[in-house]
């Protein structure tokens, strides 16, 4: 998928910085799916340099409000950059500086849309658990790095994050709030809507 300049500036201050950029095809799956379920609340966990935010962005209605949270202050400022550079207008992102695993259970029960874990993969079941809580009946839970680098599939890969991750995905099979799918885009986008 083709990115415009302010997306590809945003990926290169995501070298810069050394963090984790969503892919341009895990990008456009995003924003298909702020699309599809007219997400005008969306929480991102791990904002990165706005990369995977602003995907989100062009999905969501006019009104739409993204809330994105990270620890790493120097990221927010470059993702704020980014949404400058778009011409988003600063009522539609609310930047929530802070571990996610404080932040999260502070956010309200059942009133998103669309929640996207791209952060620190050791605390995604802690993440996830959140986002089913936080998630409307209908909404959208997408797990970015959910093949961690192909080792997922792999019976043998047994190292942490891998393990953690494959048991993330094999607690979405068997949850029944839940209607899961593995999406090869990326390095696998984890999808699952909230019944």
């Amino acid at each position: 998928m083709p990115e415009d300049d302010v997306l590809l500036r945003a990926r290169e201050r995501a070298a810069e910085l050394g963090c984790h950029a969503v892919t341009p095809g895990t990008g456009a799956v995003l924003r298909v799916l702020a699309a599809a379920v007219g997400a005008r609340t969306v929480v991102e966990v791990g904002t990165g340099t706005g990369v995977a935010a602003l995907w989100l962005l062009g999905g969501m209605p006019p009104e739409g409000v993204l809330t994105t949270i990270d620890a790493e202050l120097e990221h927010q400022r470059a993702a704020k950059r980014a949404f400058a550079e778009a011409g988003v207008a600063p009522t539609r992102t609310r930047a929530i500086p802070g571990r996610p695993a404080d932040v999260l259970p502070r956010l309200t029960d059942a009133a998103y849309d669309l929640v996207l874990v791209a952060a620190d993969p050791h605390a995604y079941p802690e993440y996830v658990g959140e986002a089913l809580r936080m998630l409307r009946p209908g909404g959208v839970l997408a797990v970015d790095g959910a093949l961690h680098h192909g080792m997922v599939p792999d019976p043998a890969r047994r190292d942490e994050v891998t393990t953690v991750v494959r048991e993330v995905g094999r607690s979405l099979q068997a949850d029944p709030r839940v209607l899961p799918s593995l999406v090869p885009a990326g390095d696998g986008l984890l999808v699952a809507v909230r019944r």
